[in-house]
């Protein structure tokens, strides 16, 4: 495995944010019809954002407080793709196992989107066209977890 990042797509938390985007949309296909532009679209847009939001910021990871402020709205998106998941769950639309493991998937991209923030300059690299990336780069998952809610 390559440790450099040559490109966006090579973000673990990337690939992270386009698996929970590809499984909120299968488990959305079912959502009656009336949902359509309202619940299914707002579900679905914010997950699709959490990797859009990540894309944008590896653009400006030259720029700390651009990179940063990408980094924040992805993780405002898996934030708002949560409490949709949650408003799926109160009205009958997913079980309570489909939202928790939708929802771990996001609290982790959280975490690694925190850890990235943290070590902002780390993502800056002396070769701006690849930066080291291990998964121990975002920490351990402990670190950015409390297990109480």
């Amino acid at each position: 495995m390559n440790p450099f990042a040559k490109g966006f797509r090579d973000l673990i938390v990337y690939q992270k944010a386009s698996g929970v985007a590809r499984r909120v949309f299968e488990l959305t296909k079912p959502f009656p019809k009336e949902e359509i532009y309202s619940l299914t679209d707002q579900v679905r847009r914010s997950s699709r954002s959490i990797g859009a939001q990540i894309a944008e910021a590896w653009a400006k990871r030259r720029y700390p407080n651009h990179f940063v402020s990408k980094l924040t709205d992805a993780d405002g998106e898996q934030n708002e793709t949560q409490h949709w998941i949650d408003t799926a769950v109160d009205c009958g639309y997913l079980s309570d196992a489909q939202a928790r493991e939708i929802n771990d998937q996001t609290q982790e991209i959280g975490r690694m989107l925190q850890s990235m923030i943290d070590r902002a300059e780390d993502f800056q690299g002396g070769d701006h066209a690849r930066v080291r990336e291990t998964p121990a780069a975002y920490g351990s998952l402990a670190e950015f977890f409390c297990s109480e809610h």
